[in-house]
C-alpha cells in the first residue's frame, strides 16, 4: 500500500491548483475544517494531516506550502477516481479491512505501552547492565610490520638509537597503518590478536616494544597512550534501554493479546498452504 507515497511525489512536482484557497480565521480552524470538496464529498484538514504523517522523512525538507498544495491536489485527485467505483473489487475490500485491523492493533499496542516501561524499570535494567562494570583499559599504539624478524630487529635498533616511529612506519610497514605513521587509534581488551595485545599491555607509555611475531608478521610496537574506559552513564544508555524494554513490553502485549479471548480456528480440510497465492478465489 505503498502507491500513495509515489502519487503525493508526483504532485509535488507538477502542483497545480486552481485559485488560492480561502481566507478563514486561524481560531476557526480544527481538523474538521473542509478545505476541498469534490461532488459534494468533503475533504479535511485532518485528511491532510493523516496524509502527511505517512510519509517518509525525505519529506521533512519539501517547502511547508508546496507539501500542502501537494497533499491536498493528491486527495482531490483520489477522492474523484474513488468516486467512479461502485462496487470495491474484493481483493481491495479486504486490503482495507486488514489496514483498519492493522492500524487498530497498532493504536492498541501503543496505550498499553503507555504505562508499560516506568523510569525504575529503565533504572533497574540499567543497573543489571553496568552496576557492577568495571572500567576497563584502553590503549593507543601504533606499529610497525614487516616479513621478517631480522627486518623487525634492525627496526628496533634503529628506533633505538633515536629515529622518529612514525617516520619510519611511513618508510618500512608494510601495514595498511604504515601511511598514517602506524596508528592504530584506540582499542580494548580482545580487539587485537592475543600476543600483540599481550605485547601492549606490558608496555609503558612511550616505550618501543622487542619484535613481536603474530599472523600477519612482524610487529614493532610503541604504546602511545592508555586509559580507563569510561562506563557509561544512565543518561548515555537511557533511550536504548528505554527502546528495548518497550519492544519487550510490546512482544508480551501482542503475545499476550489472545489470552482469554474466544478464538476459534475450525479444522478445515484441503487447504494447501499455496492457496495464499490464489487470487482467482476472490473473484
Amino acid at each position: 500500500m505503498q502507491k500513495h507515497l509515489t502519487l503525493i511525489a508526483a504532485a509535488l512536482l507538477s502542483v497545480s491548483l486552481s485559485g488560492p484557497l480561502g481566507a478563514q480565521d486561524a481560531t476557526e480552524i480544527t481538523g474538521d475544517t473542509v478545505v476541498a470538496t469534490v461532488n459534494g464529498e468533503d475533504i479535511t484538514l485532518g485528511h491532510l494531516i493523516a496524509a502527511r504523517a505517512t510519509l517518509p522523512e525525505q519529506f521533512n525538507s519539501a517547502d511547508p506550502q508546496d507539501l500542502y498544495n501537494g497533499i491536498l491536489q493528491q486527495l482531490i485527485q483520489q477522492t474523484a477516481l474513488s468516486q467512479q467505483i461502485d462496487d470495491l473489487p474484493a481483493l481491495v475490500a479486504l486490503t482495507l479491512e486488514n489496514e483498519e485491523r492493522s492500524l487498530k492493533a497498532g493504536e492498541a499496542i501503543e496505550a498499553a505501552l503507555m504505562d508499560a516501561v516506568t523510569e525504575e524499570d529503565v533504572q533497574a535494567a540499567y543497573d543489571a547492565q553496568f552496576a557492577n562494570v568495571e572500567p576497563q583499559e584502553e590503549y593507543n599504539a601504533s606499529h610497525i610490520l614487516v616479513t621478517s624478524e631480522e627486518e623487525a630487529l634492525a627496526i628496533k635498533a634503529e628506533l633505538d638509537a633515536g629515529a622518529n616511529f612514525a617516520d619510519v612506519a611511513r618508510e618500512k610497514s608494510t601495514g595498511p597503518s604504515g601511511p598514517n605513521g602506524g596508528e592504530l587509534g584506540w582499542f580494548g581488551s580482545g580487539m587485537m590478536v592475543p600476543s600483540f595485545e599481550a605485547a601492549v599491555i606490558a608496555l609503558e607509555v612511550g616505550e618501543v616494544s622487542s619484535p613481536i611475531e603474530t599472523q600477519f608478521g612482524w610487529h614493532v610496537i610503541i604504546l602511545n597512550d592508555a586509559r580507563k574506559q569510561a562506563v557509561p552513564t544512565l543518561d548515555d544508555m537511557r533511550e536504548e534501554l528505554l527502546t528495548g524494554l518497550r519492544n519487550e513490553a510490546a512482544r508480551e502485549i501482542i503475545t499476550g493479546s489472545v489470552e482469554g479471548q474466544d478464538v476459534v480456528i475450525p479444522e478445515i480440510e484441503g487447504i494447501d498452504p499455496a492457496v495464499l497465492t490464489q487470487r482467482e478465489l476472490l473473484e
